[in-house]
């Protein structure tokens, strides 16, 4: 799983029928620089691709959001389903102690 700020939301003219009731969120996914800033940072643009994902759970802009990619964003669905990247869950606090080893 990734985390990942939602700067956006895609809206499509068609849709496949599997994927209707939820929406797409255009994510910047969080560096290691934004973890010790915490949730109140601002995200981090242009930085990494911003991947597009699948969202059925209310995400929004300016949120933090847990997303995986690949072979398991498909997996939610009864049938094949052209996803990439799925909203898993909603950041509410995030704490981060780097290890200094």
């Amino acid at each position: 799983m990734k985390l990942g700020w939602v700067i956006g939301r895609v809206t499509f003219s068609r849709i496949v029928p599997a994927l209707e009731g939820g929406r797409f969120l255009l994510v910047s996914p969080l560096g290691r620089d934004q973890y010790a800033a915490g949730l109140e940072g601002p995200p981090r643009m242009g930085a990494d691709p911003s991947p597009v994902i699948y969202d059925n759970l209310g995400g929004m802009v300016g949120q933090v959001v847990g997303y995986v990619e690949g072979r398991e964003a498909a997996q939610p669905f009864d049938r094949p389903t052209p996803v990439d990247a799925i909203n898993v869950a909603l950041a509410d606090e995030l704490f981060y102690r780097p290890w200094t080893g």
